[in-house]
Formats: structure tokens, C-alpha cells, sequence
């Protein structure tokens, strides 16, 4: 337990024990935060994902639920490729990469994030956990720097909840969640947008780009991988589309710049949808890890982190 430092099944074999001082200031202290809306993991600086105990601060979007479909899409792709080389776009604390990293011990993991504050987060988690040796981490905006064909996979939970669903977006996220984790832009694909022409060129032909996103987006998401194969959308638990993957065409040239590319396919983008409320996680709740669209942090549930 957070303000005794002890498990619970210490505090059941010894019901007999009182509160120090010390232990009841922190316990009020951590009272207080939560009464003013503070998510339980930034007061106790942990949260679970994939079993795995991940340490989180307001640097970094709490990981969501909802988020490890996204490694359950990765594994049996990544399985099938020997040392496969895979980069977790927008890593934050670490969670999709470290993940990998346990899962996969004959892969080559590479992690980005612009911030250096979740940079290092990420890498302390990566020590704790056993993995620092096979996390190459760089601080860098999204695939900016790496030579064309450098991965056989690409992953990321990106921002993806729109501005104008700020409405819909639980307090609790707005007012403790990074903001930059959350939203994208006015519409909510702006970060897609850039990652999708940028993962065509830095990923080898026949390979995949996963990513997570929300229901509100998904329309969009499938015009703007309108030129890739396989285009799968799967739904979460919940029902809501959750996880887009894509295949680079085995045939034909990657797309050279983000910029016409995008051009031209957000002309043609249809409109949003407004979608339901975003919520902030019960543990956290996986529709706030986003929020995301239609269920996590960052996203709008309705992102509800990275």
C-alpha cells in the first residue's frame, strides 16, 4: 500500500498496526491530491501495464489498457521476422517499447519522443525492468533522422483526440495529463498525418505501421493509408476501433516526403464525427490512456498515455 509502503497482504496479517505520524501525513497528503482531481498514478508514481509496474509522472500520458491491443497486434508480426528491427514512436514512459523488448529478446527495440523529460523516464524504466541494454532511445520528432528502409516495424500510441472534442475530454486529463500526449490538433490526425508518409519511407517493403487510435478518427485514418495494403482496423474490448495496421506495398516506391502526400489525402479527408466522452483511467481506465477517442486519455473516449 502507497502510504504504508507495504503490500496488502501485510496489511491483512497485521490488522493489529497503527499509523505512525509519518505515515499519516502521507496518507492525508495523497488525500488531498486525489480530492483535487490528481490521477491515483502521478500520486503514486506507478501503473501497471502488460504485468509489468511502470513508473509515470505528469511528463508522460498514464499507459492505458486499451493500449496493450496494440502489442497484441505487434507480437505475432514481430515473431515472424528474425531480429526483427522496431521503432515505438512517441514512447513516453517506455511502456509499448519495454514491452516489446521483454517479449521479443531477439529484436532490435529503438524508442523516439520529443520531449527529453519522457526520454528519461522511459530509460529509467528500462533499467528497472531489465532492458536498458536493448532500447536504443532517441529525442527526436517522430521518424525524423532515420535512413529510408531502417525498421520492420512501426508502432505508436500517437496524440489523437482533436481540439475541438476538448469538450469531451475528462477534467481530470485535462487538468494533470500532458497536454501535447493528448491532442493532435484541431481535428485529431494531424500527428497521423506526419507519421504515415514518414513510416512508408523508414519501414522496408512488406512491413508493418501500427497505431493506436479512436473511433472518431477512424474514417480518416483509413483514407489517409489509402495507398498501403492490408489495412486493418480492430476493435478494442469495448467494441470501439482501436488499433490500425497497415502493410508497406512490397512493390513500388515509399512515398519520398510527408508533404504532398499529406496534401493531397486531407483534401480528400471526410468529416469527424463527434463521438463520446473522453475519460481519465480508473487504474487508469483505458479509454482515458488516451482517452482517446472513445476511451482513453489522450484520447478522447469518447486521447483518455505515451
Amino acid at each position: 500500500m502507497f502510504a504504508l509502503e507495504c503490500d496488502r497482504a501485510h496489511l491483512y496479517s497485521h490488522p493489529e498496526r497503527d499509523l505512525t505520524s509519518q505515515e499519516l501525513v502521507r496518507f492525508n497528503e495523497a488525500l488531498t491530491r486525489r480530492r483535487e482531481g490528481c490521477p491515483i498514478q502521478y500520486i503514486t508514481g506507478h501503473q501497471e501495464f502488460w504485468g509489468l509496474d511502470f513508473l509515470v509522472t505528469p511528463a508522460v500520458l498514464i499507459p492505458r489498457p486499451e493500449t496493450e491491443h496494440l502489442i497484441e497486434s505487434a507480437l505475432p508480426r514481430a515473431k515472424q521476422i528474425a531480429h526483427a528491427r522496431i521503432v515505438d514512436v512517441g514512447t513516453g514512459s517506455g511502456c509499448i517499447a519495454i514491452t516489446l523488448a521483454k517479449e521479443l529478446p531477439d529484436a532490435e527495440i529503438s524508442a523516439t519522443d520529443i520531449s527529453s523529460s519522457a526520454l528519461s523516464l522511459a530509460r529509467e524504466n528500462a533499467q528497472r525492468l531489465g532492458v536498458a541494454n536493448r532500447i536504443q532511445f532517441y529525442e527526436r520528432d517522430l521518424l525524423a533522422g532515420f535512413p529510408a528502409a531502417s525498421f520492420d516495424l512501426v508502432i505508436s500510441n500517437p496524440p489523437y483526440v482533436g481540439e475541438s472534442e476538448e469538450d469531451a475530454v475528462q477534467l481530470e486529463v485535462l487538468k494533470f495529463e500532458p497536454r501535447h500526449a493528448v491532442f493532435a490538433g484541431p481535428s485529431g490526425t494531424e500527428i497521423i498525418e506526419r507519421l504515415i508518409p514518414q513510416a512508408q519511407v523508414a519501414l522496408t517493403p512488406g512491413s508493418w505501421l501500427l497505431m493506436e487510435i479512436s473511433g472518431t478518427i477512424s474514417p480518416r485514418v483509413k483514407t489517409l493509408l489509402c495507398d498501403w495494403d492490408e489495412v486493418r482496423i480492430t476493435n478494442d474490448l469495448q467494441g470501439i476501433p482501436r488499433i490500425a495496421a497497415a502493410r508497406k506495398p512490397t512493390n513500388g516506391p515509399a512515398t519520398p516526403s510527408g508533404d504532398a502526400y499529406q496534401s493531397e489525402l486531407c483534401c480528400s479527408l471526410p468529416q469527424r464525427e463527434p463521438q463520446s466522452r473522453i475519460t481519465a483511467p480508473s487504474r487508469p481506465s483505458s479509454e482515458c490512456a488516451g482517452l482517446r477517442a472513445n476511451a482513453c486519455p489522450r484520447k478522447p473516449t469518447a486521447r483518455c498515455e505515451h
